[in-house]
């Protein structure tokens, strides 16, 4: 078993973000927005312009793409990073490739002078909500309609913004897993 390697995808690399996020609708669909079908049938230059958008974080076996995390902008505040899009394959489940993909991309938004750092999940789904948790999230009280293109039973569940801030501070909870 070869060891998992996450890294940031420049954006030329569009054609791997491209795999691995067909890959996360494929294996997933109730987790997400998107349809795999209708991503599918982006072209090329949909899948390049959209390297532009946000950084794309990728964790690989060898060269196939195991995991993937997104870190755009909340609501276009330039001091506020997202976590979006969180997948990680069936195989690497359990092996803390999540944890790998978030602190990555914490780094990241520490780098780019982010304060805060939301992460929207399901409020229904204790296993998310542990994982963000345990990251350091802490649970706030917006809510929104959950946003996934899949599951009907969905329509009725909201999702909770979890925040992690990225400044020292004496409310600052410490992310238990330091690197």
């Amino acid at each position: 078993m070869t060891d998992v390697e996450v890294r940031l995808l420049g954006e030329d690399e569009w054609q791997l973000y491209r795999d691995a996020r067909l890959a996360a609708l494929r294996d997933a669909p109730e987790a997400f927005v998107a349809r795999f079908e209708d991503e599918a049938s982006y072209d090329d230059d949909r899948w390049r312009e959209r390297m532009s958008h946000a950084t794309r974080i990728v964790a690989e076996r060898g060269n196939e793409p195991v995991g993937l995390v997104c870190l755009g902008l909340h609501n276009e505040d330039p001091e506020t990073g997202e976590v979006f899009g969180l997948w990680t394959a069936p195989s690497v489940r359990g092996q803390h490739v999540a944890r790998d993909l978030v602190s990555t991309a914490r780094y990241k938004a520490a780098e780019n002078d982010y304060r805060l750092l939301y992460f929207w999940v399901v409020s229904d789904n204790a296993s998310a909500i542990g994982f963000a948790v345990n990251f350091g999230f802490r649970p706030t009280s917006e809510r929104r309609p959950v946003r996934v293109a899949a599951s009907e039973a969905a329509k009725d569940a909201d999702e909770v913004a979890m925040v992690l801030p990225l400044l020292a501070g004496p409310t600052r909870t410490p992310n238990p897993y330091p690197e």
